[in-house]
């Protein structure tokens, strides 16, 4: 049964009728470009398969309820609260990602009330945003119970990433940028989006082959000091260099002025737009694209210091069994690995893998292929 029919079913036994309809949005992997979204750059983010889904209903009192079934099956139920009293601060824990976008999308007009149940499969924490996930499918659904469909004509999908991107810096408190949630509404089945957050410029990218996702199991929260603190860092250089973000540097930029913490996060930022454009390149012809990927792993780790140990033995294991190239994927901190697999030594990399988590005792990983997916939409 797929998320989105769970969702129905679901709805259907905690409130004895049909949901008006059911959305659903994908996690997803970012094949490269990490860290570069806050700071105007370049991101190669796809769509992965696993999906959070909403089936909703409207309510006549103008309040927001919704309940998320978990792993056990077992229903939550968050309180039922006015739309017209929300604030941040006022609802913590999952329900504030979901309570989180009626706010934002409150303030673009839209006031109705909803009933949502919320179910999914994107392993939570592995850094292959389920949140943003769960909000895109909310921010569809809320918006679909008003009669609206993104598209060419207001609003635009960007519209929307840009409302769930409020949703989770001014609500939430996480200081995330649009990779993630620009993913989940625009990518589509067999290809990468190739994403300027400056221009705001988007081009799908062929890209078919599965990628082997190592989940560590190390769970991270972006809401935590250290995430924030770099992209405080990334904010205070541009400002020294009398620049609007990172992504404005060119190559006479006297760096030598920086603070010796800031210069690490300078050159991450620089030389990963860098990776992205030749990932692209790499892609259109066809070429080895493996190397840029342990390239980006390797500035992660040493210049922007966001890895972790599990993170670098996933890393190191792929690579010394086979695989082309591997990188850690998302925030950093914990969550996943991917990595660049032929066929042939898929068994090699995934027994690799586990070997040496079972080494250091760490808890044993998770792993799975993931392809390229469809974007976020209604289900039913």
């Amino acid at each position: 049964m797929t998320p989105a029919d769970r969702a129905a079913d679901r709805y259907r036994g905690l409130h004895g009728h049909a949901p008006v309809g059911v959305w659903s949005a994908p996690g997803r992997v970012n094949l490269i470009g990490e860290h570069t979204d806050y700071n105007n750059g370049l991101v190669l983010p796809f769509a992965l398969p696993h999906r959070v889904a909403v089936a909703a209903a409207p309510r006549a009192d103008g309040r927001i309820s919704a309940t998320t079934i978990g792993d056990d099956g077992v229903p939550q139920r968050a309180a039922a609260v006015p739309i017209a009293e929300l604030a941040p601060g006022g609802v913590t824990g999952w329900a504030a990602y979901a309570y989180g976008v009626a706010w934002v999308l409150r303030a673009a007009g839209f006031t109705s009330g909803a009933e949502l149940v919320i179910t999914g499969d994107v392993p939570t924490g592995a850094g292959l945003s389920s949140s943003h996930a769960l909000q895109c499918a909310v921010a569809l659904a809320l918006l679909g119970l008003a009669g609206v469909t993104p598209a060419a004509e207001g609003p635009t999908l960007p519209e929307v990433a840009e409302w769930v991107r409020r949703s989770e810096n001014d609500f939430v408190g996480a200081p995330t940028g649009l990779l993630d949630q620009t993913a989940a509404l625009r990518c589509v089945a067999g290809h990468a989006l190739f994403l300027d957050i400056r221009s705001g410029a988007a081009e799908q990218i062929p890209f078919g082959a599965p990628v082997l996702v190592i989940d560590t199991r190390v769970r991270h929260a972006l809401a935590d000091s250290a995430y924030g603190e770099r992209r405080r860092g990334c904010e205070r250089a541009a400002e020294l260099l009398g620049l609007p973000s990172l992504r404005e540097i060119g190559p006479d930029a006297d760096l030598h002025r920086l603070p010796g913490d800031l210069l690490p996060l300078v050159r991450h930022v620089v030389t990963e737009n860098q990776r992205v454009l030749a990932t692209v390149a790499a892609l259109r012809a066809g070429t080895e694209i493996g190397p840029l990927l342990s390239a980006s792993h390797a500035s992660l780790r040493e210049d922007y210091r966001v890895s972790c140990r599990e993170l670098d033995v996933a890393v190191e294991a792929a690579e010394g069994a086979g695989a082309l190239g591997a990188r850690m994927t998302g925030g950093g901190f914990g969550g996943s690995a991917i990595a660049v697999v032929p066929p042939a030594a898929e068994e090699a990399v995934r027994a690799a893998v586990r070997a040496a988590f079972a080494e250091h005792s760490f808890t044993p990983p998770r792993l799975f292929t993931a392809a390229p997916s469809p974007g976020a939409g209604r289900d039913h």
